[in-house]
């Protein structure tokens, strides 16, 4: 039953991407170059297809195929790197939005997810849906002490149609990658694997939760953000229940004028919460999509971002911030044998890259963009320049590098939609010398030895046997495992060797117990 059912879903989509003149793209591959001459006999394509544009014809397919193609082709639009500007311009115009499932049947999920009448979970449940997308809906209601909230729950089924349409999806992959010339630019296997990566994790709304939570703590201290309160004993896998916020949608510029809102404070926050929780927190939102983001208007000097929708976010370590915040401020300078130094320093390229053609190809690509006036420099195309730069070269681009690249290219976006004049590079430029210049404090290093005593600590009784076993081998050229070798020391040499340790040691604890 289920090879049929896979095999009627393979028939609709081969359908789909014939009606809107996608039969070119199939029969593109090798395998099928002999039987080519069968779109002449399409009849969709002796009409207005061709008047379309791939673009076009490539989301309208999506739009019909269904929920899980739309957030594959919104994830795949962020893949500029791989695919062409044209189609990742019309993906992105790709809304995740679907008719909503009924009210009656929303209380009946609450209601078996927590095994209890929905009247003691509740004071009031609104069966009519806040939002609906394709994995989950939004409704409102009251905690039992009166407290507003709001219920995302997920859509009745939707595991196991996600489940059956990245089957599909990755079939799709293997097959291309085996018969598809390009396929080995545009990496459809890894591209699904990361889509399929990000949408589980969508799936679990506990998940979810935790990102909430850990956003909302690393922000506890910020004046210009606020994250909604997660209530825990009303979160599951399938449902998650969050303080309520009220605010401004951010897409409503004109409404924010006509409340006087400060648009370029506003703009300029956007970028700041961005690059603080990117480089400062290491943990950021990833969506903020102006559906995700709203405005506190109470202050209108002073607004305040509200978030929402928290299911993907983005990691950085310090390497990756380290490279980041380093070849931007290159690039800024025109230092573009800097930039392609880097790349081989911190190993995104390979080692043997020859950097003089590396810088070559760098600014061949990059130098154009100073055409313009600096404050008009995106920051976001600026990465992408250079993603596709390296990539030339062999370079790895990381899944959490597409993903701040892509968060980025948004707030940058909306940045200049509130204030068209936005100095991005004034704003971000400050950002990045602060975080660099902590980095190589000598507060930062007494923070890094501080962290690191307690495990130095716990070694120190085994410090002195370790040196002498090292200086015997030197001494006798004797390379032998220290855990195979007995020696007999002479007690001069081990009374000198247990003062080097006692001194180190003593040393540490200085450190540790006058400077902190």
């Amino acid at each position: 039953m289920n090879a049929i059912k896979k095999f009627w879903r393979l028939t609709q989509i081969n359908f789909t991407l014939m009606r809107h003149g996608l039969d070119d793209v199939v029969l593109s591959i090798p395998m099928f170059s002999s039987i080519r001459f069968v779109s002449w006999f399409n009849p969709w394509n002796w009409h207005t297809n061709k008047k379309r544009t791939r673009g076009v014809r490539v989301r309208t397919a999506f739009e019909e195929l269904g929920p899980i193609f739309v957030k594959f082709g919104q994830a795949l639009s962020t893949r500029r790197d791989l695919i062409p500007d044209d189609i990742a311009d019309e993906l992105a115009k790709l809304q995740d939005r679907v008719p909503p499932f009924s009210g009656a049947q929303a209380r009946i999920i609450l209601e078996k997810i927590f095994q209890k009448p929905l009247h003691t979970l509740f004071l009031e449940f609104d069966e009519t849906p806040l939002a609906s997308a394709s994995i989950a809906q939004v409704h409102a209601g009251r905690l039992l002490d009166g407290t507003e909230v709001a219920i995302k729950i997920l859509r009745p089924q939707v595991k196991k149609l996600i489940r059956r349409d990245l089957a599909l999806m990755h079939t799709f992959a293997n097959f291309s990658e085996r018969y598809w010339q390009d396929a080995k630019r545009l990496k459809p296997k890894t591209l699904v694997m990361d889509f399929e990566k990000i949408l589980l994790g969508e799936l679990d709304l506990q998940q979810e939760a935790a990102n909430a939570t850990t956003l909302k703590r690393n922000a506890k201290h910020s004046n210009i953000l606020y994250i909604p309160q997660v209530y825990w004993d009303y979160t599951r896998t399938e449902v998650m229940t969050l303080e309520r916020i009220h605010g401004i949608p951010i897409a409503q510029i004109k409404t924010l004028k006509q409340k006087k809102v400060n648009l370029k404070k506003l703009a300029e926050r956007g970028i700041e919460i961005f690059f603080t929780q990117a480089f400062n927190d290491c943990f950021f939102h990833a969506d903020m999509h102006p559906g995700n983001i709203f405005v506190d208007a109470t202050d209108p000097e002073n607004p305040r971002y509200l978030l929402l929708d928290f299911g993907i976010v983005g990691t950085l370590n310090t390497f990756d911030r380290r490279y980041l915040a380093e070849n931007l401020l290159a690039f800024f300078q025109r230092d573009y044998y800097s930039v392609a130094k880097l790349h081989v320093k911190s190993g995104w390229v390979p080692a043997d890259t020859c950097i003089a053609d590396f810088e070559t190809a760098i600014r061949t690509v990059c130098e154009p963009l100073f055409d313009r006036p600096l404050k008009d420099i995106s920051c976001a195309q600026i990465l992408l320049r250079l993603f596709q730069t390296a990539q030339h070269f062999h370079m790895n681009l990381q899944p959490q590098l597409v993903l701040l690249q892509k968060t980025l290219l948004s707030v940058e976006g909306l940045g200049r939609q509130l204030y068209p004049e936005l100095d991005l590079w004034q704003t971000v430029k400050p950002c990045l010398e602060k975080w660099l210049k902590q980095q190589t404090s000598a507060r930062t290093a007494f923070k890094k030895l501080r962290d690191q005593l307690p495990g130095w600590m716990e070694k120190l009784p085994d410090l002195p046997d370790m040196m002498y076993e090292i200086l015997y081998q030197l001494q006798n050229n004797k390379p032998t495992p220290v855990a195979t070798i007995q020696p007999i020391p002479q007690p001069k040499h081990r009374i000198w060797y247990f003062v080097a340790g006692i001194i180190v040691g003593l040393t540490f604890i200085f450190i540790y117990t006058v400077l902190f």
